[in-house]
């Protein structure tokens, strides 16, 4: 089931770049709705797909039904009841008249294992992180009981690529789920992220592929993203704890539309990476899911570990792999999904061909994503250099003073007994000071971030 979902998506999404041509936005809405029959037993599964909004403006239901369902069940398809009204109108109310409404039935109820769920919901995710304007709406009913999830984002950054005739553009999810802490005021954490467009690389093709039907020109492009966003606290210590790779295919425009199986290539990746170049210890392929893409983890090593302790902003990095191909002859529809079917079956054999030319172009995005971290690296440990000597200065200054006003002063405002303590209680205000020195950053989204009292800002107090 999850491969026809795939497939209708890849129809509207080849059909929605002949609007984006015609200058209409790519907006709109996108349902997916999956439901059993009545009863603990089923015997059949039953799927619809609806679309509505600007996106797929043009499409004639009526006349494309049949010839989609003919692609996707060459041996027919067995008839679908209808979905639930009130599913459909719930969907119309919020993005208008449905453009395409495409139903069918599984009738092998073994397809329907209890993880098929949850790899759809993963699918779905992936797609929406590439597609940010069509908001997505899984819904899944069984025995009375209703799942449903609604992706939808409010943090986008559009990448444009000018080499191409200024044909590709792209647009990314970027929202930061990780929640601030507690000590950042209202609007100074950045909520998104600052997606990185990498070098176009041109692939050659396995005679293999060739052989299917597989001709024109093959690329990729990877793009970049490291979450959450600390650029406006060039102080504050972070780690990377997760690199994560996810596909989308782009055919002679953008299909965005996630790949679904995993990829040993991808997995095998670490082993010939440099990671002294890259600045980190080690990584190593920790999982591996459909729709979701290939996760590494980042081992850290023993300073690291020891700064984590105290407080450190932990860094993910989600790194994007599109595939773009054009071929002047297969510009129909019918051949542009007949070729994103070529390009997935044949994925690990074209990775596999341009092996060393891909483990390159990865080395050196990954090198140029994490730059600007291993700069700030080598800062804080100037830093931290720097404060162990103002440190050991202060607390050498008061146990040496013979004033006892002095003495009692200092450490009253600092609320601790001696000096031993006033060592920590120093050692942790000048942490804070120097880790949330703010530098407000215009390409930074604003958070809203409730503010708190001034009177209760340990960092105010202590400046």
């Amino acid at each position: 089931m999850l491969r026809e979902i795939q497939q209708v998506l890849r129809f509207f999404q080849l059909f929605g770049k002949k609007r984006q041509e015609d200058g209409l936005i790519a907006t709109g809405g996108l349902l997916v709705l999956l439901w059993t029959d009545t009863g603990d037993s089923f015997q059949s599964v039953n799927c619809t797909i609806a679309a509505a909004g600007h996106w797929c403006t043009g499409i004639n239901m009526k006349e494309l039904q049949p010839d989609l369902k003919v692609r996707m069940f060459p041996s027919g398809s067995c008839p679908c009841p209808p979905p639930d009204p009130d599913d459909l109108c719930a969907f119309t109310e919020l993005y208008g008249s449905l453009r395409l409404l495409l139903s069918f039935q599984i009738n092998d109820a073994t397809v329907f294992r209890p993880e098929l769920c949850a790899r759809i919901e993963r699918f779905l995710h992936s797609y929406s992180l590439a597609n940010p304007r069509i908001k997505t709406h899984f819904k899944f009913k069984f025995s009375q009981q209703t799942f449903q999830r609604d992706f939808s984002y409010n943090k986008r950054a559009t990448i444009k690529n000018t080499a191409i005739e200024n044909r590709w553009s792209l647009m990314l999810d970027v929202t930061c789920k990780t929640q601030p802490p507690a000590c950042v005021k209202k609007g100074r954490w950045c909520q998104g992220g600052h997606p990185v467009l990498g070098g176009w690389l041109p692939l050659s093709v396995p005679p293999e592929a060739m052989d299917q039907g597989l001709f024109g020109e093959l690329s990729i492009q990877p793009v970049t993203l490291l979450s959450p966003c600390v650029m406006q606290y060039p102080n504050l210590a972070t780690q990377l704890t997760h690199i994560q790779i996810s596909f989308a295919v782009l055919v002679y425009g953008p299909s965005n539309v996630p790949l679904t199986g995993p990829s040993t290539f991808f997995q095998n990746l670490p082993a010939h990476l440099d990671c002294q170049d890259l600045g980190l210890c080690s990584i190593h392929c920790s999982s591996v899911q459909d729709s979701v893409g290939t996760v590494y983890t980042v081992e850290q090593e023993q300073e690291d570990l020891e700064q984590g302790s105290v407080s450190s902003v932990q860094q993910s990095l989600l790194l994007y792999v599109f595939l773009q191909h054009s071929d002047p002859f297969a510009s129909q529809l019918s051949d542009m999904m007949v070729t994103e079917v070529l390009i997935e079956h044949h994925l690990e054999d074209i990775l596999n061909n341009n092996r060393q030319a891909i483990t390159k172009a990865m080395q050196n995005e990954l090198k140029n994503a994490l730059k600007a971290q291993n700069l700030r690296k080598k800062s804080q440990q100037k830093m931290r250099a720097a404060a162990e000597v103002i440190l050991s200065s202060s607390i050498s200054i008061v146990s040496s003073s013979s004033n006892m006003d002095f003495r009692n002063a200092c450490l009253n405002s600092m609320k601790v007994r001696d000096t031993h303590n006033l060592s920590a209680a120093l050692h942790e205000s000048l942490r804070r000071v120097t880790s949330w020195k703010f530098a407000p950053r215009a390409r930074c989204y604003s958070a809203q971030v409730e503010e708190q009292p001034e009177g209760d800002d340990p960092t105010r107090r202590e400046i």
